[in-house]
């Protein structure tokens, strides 16, 4: 029993020791919550206009407060009296900008005027909290708990009763009491500043999580685009290892009397290929694993430019009035070119219908001696539209339209046309053979 006592008590000395370090970190040396500046990203916008109001609210308690603060039988109004109400005013409106500091500022004013009135203050004045204190420590208390963990602010809580204790048990006369009264109001000025707290961080929070979201679905919608390319492209570049393949096993057939050497080179440039093939088929099946399209749609032939006819007809029948030119030369391209010419315009054509509504459309297709140039412009929307050009299903467009120029080495840009329409133009470098592909 004696070991279990002495454990005990020096546990109770240790803490004792302790208990004026973390008062100075919990109510001192530890900063506050940091708001940011006017100016600054997601600067509260309602910090000004509580700053004036707190100001007038300080300025306008500033007169009773020095009444309550005059005792003497004279009844004048003493410098003192106006001095200490002026800076419990100022301690209130620091308490926005350092809510730590005016806390104890307002604490230490509040005991001092009570020790310096108690011996002469009217018995029947609330003690030692007057209504003019209670609403200056409640206020202190309040700015403190928007700005600090609750922990700290019952702490700070804590500290404020324990002084109003002491004061109550160090008096010369009779007074009015007023404990019971003064500490519902500040445990609910510190409840509200806690609540407010936690609603400022709640949101904040969301908004991270909504950024943190929309990165996590841009990036899910560029790899998803940069899959579905990955998939037409298989077919492109498998169209052309089986074209090599039948020309090298087709090759000694069309020379007479072809040397072994000729033969051997031949059956080994048709053996690759077929290697190269399987290889292809073996990665890129990886890709169709998920969401495999249609036995049917895998052998569909992919888009290209003599298709642009009917894409342009299927939306004017949706109804969207768009008009199609092409300009220059028209020469056999590539087909990772062609195929990423019909997905950017089809992209473009789909954001026009999905984000102005009643506007109109126009595609220019022009044909350069270093590439091809596609151009997509659209009219302002007749009408608003929930999704504007500057939603999230225009950037993941745009997202997929950029990665298939970039595969190219080309050029993508895209941004507000005048008279408040949308212009996405891309351009498409073009070796000048048909053999180079993307």
């Amino acid at each position: 029993m004696g070991a279990v006592t002495s454990s005990r008590a020096v546990r109770l000395r240790a803490a004792v020791r302790r208990a004026p370090r973390a008062l100075y970190e919990e109510l001192w040396a530890a900063p506050a919550d940091r708001v940011p500046r006017m100016g600054e990203p997601d600067a509260p916008v309602w910090r000004p206009s509580l700053l004036v109001l707190l100001i007038i609210a300080a300025a306008c308690f500033t007169v009773p407060r020095t009444n309550e603060l005059t005792v003497y039988p004279t009844g004048g109004i003493s410098g003192w009296a106006v001095l200490a109400a002026l800076a419990q005013s100022v301690a209130l409106v620091v308490g926005m900008i350092r809510p730590v500091g005016a806390w104890w500022a307002a604490t230490v004013l509040s005991v001092t005027t009570v020790l310096v009135t108690e011996s002469v203050m009217s018995p029947d004045r609330l003690f030692p909290w007057s209504i003019m204190g209670m609403v200056f420590q409640g206020g202190a208390l309040f700015l403190l708990a928007l700005r600090v963990p609750p922990r700290r602010a019952l702490g700070a809580l804590a500290l404020t009763l324990l002084a109003g204790v002491a004061l109550t048990l160090n008096t010369t006369q009779r007074h009015n009491m007023d404990l019971d009264r003064s500490a519902p109001v500040f445990v609910v000025a510190l409840v509200l500043g806690a609540a407010l707290r936690s609603l400022r961080l709640a949101r904040r929070d969301l908004v991270d999580q909504a950024e943190l979201t929309a990165d996590e679905r841009a990036r899910r919608t560029l790899l998803e685009e940069r899959n579905r390319i990955a998939r037409e492209l298989h077919d492109v570049v498998a169209h052309h290892m089986s074209v090599i393949s039948i020309q090298a096993q087709v090759a000694p057939h069309l020379v007479k009397d072809p040397s072994d050497e000729l033969k051997e080179n031949l059956t080994g440039i048709r053996e690759n290929a077929l290697e190269a093939l399987a290889e292809l088929r073996r990665v890129l099946g990886v890709l169709r694993s998920e969401e495999a399209p249609a036995q049917s749609a895998r052998h569909t032939p992919q888009p290209s430019l003599d298709r642009l006819g009917a894409l342009v007809a299927s939306v004017r029948s949706a109804g969207l009035a768009v008009t199609l030119s092409t300009t220059g030369e028209p020469r056999p391209l590539p087909p990772g070119v062609e195929l990423s010419a019909y997905r950017i315009v089809q992209e473009a054509l789909s954001n026009v219908m999905r984000h102005a509504p009643g506007a109109s459309a126009r595609v220019e297709i022009g044909h350069r001696a270093a590439g091809l140039t596609v151009r997509v412009t659209n009219t302002a929307p007749l009408r608003p539209s929930p999704a504007s050009p500057g939603s999230h299903g225009v950037r993941h467009g745009l997202l997929g339209m950029r990665e298939r120029t970039t595969m190219l080495g080309g050029d993508l840009a895209s941004g507000p046309a005048p008279g408040g329409g949308w212009e996405v133009t891309a351009v498409l470098p073009v070796t000048g053979t048909t053999e180079d592909l993307p």
